[in-house]
């Protein structure tokens, strides 16, 4: 008995177009990883990309529970004595909602060369018009 390693040649690519419109942002970004990662094929091993595309579309209309608008809030620092700054999830998602999302999924992506590589086949919009009609991508259904 031989392990399958899947080849190069027989990973089949899709583009998954999935809306954002009134969906969870933590149960989103589960269902976008996994399609990033390819979690659902029959070839899927760990380590290597067998994903598809993923195209998020409505980033802006995306549903959080609770108080997480004003509570949650998202640091980085700029490597300077003092040099921490917060935004929170409210003025985030007013100023660049796809960057709201892109962070939700990259955080649920691995964290090495192979999260990198995935993270790049993610593509994230605001409202419903994406320029990636020419790869006619497959609607998805909202996994509730």
């Amino acid at each position: 008995m031989k392990t399958y390693q899947p080849k190069a040649s027989d990973i089949d690519r899709r583009w998954i177009l999935v809306d954002a419109a009134g969906q969870n942002l933590g149960r989103l970004a589960t269902q976008v990883a996994g399609l990033l990662r390819g979690k659902g094929k029959p070839l899927f091993v760990p380590h290597r990309d067998v994903g598809d595309f993923v195209v998020v579309i409505n980033a802006e209309k995306v549903a959080v529970t609770g108080k997480k608008m004003r509570q949650k809030t998202y640091y980085h620092h700029s490597q300077y004595p003092g040099g921490i700054k917060g935004v929170s999830l409210g003025k985030m998602l007013n100023e660049t909602p796809e960057r709201v999302v892109e962070k939700a999924v990259r955080g649920m992506l691995p964290k090495t060369k192979l999260g990198d590589a995935l993270f790049t086949k993610l593509k994230v919009y605001a409202g419903s018009a994406h320029p990636h009609a020419a790869q006619r991508p497959v609607a998805v259904a909202a996994a509730h």
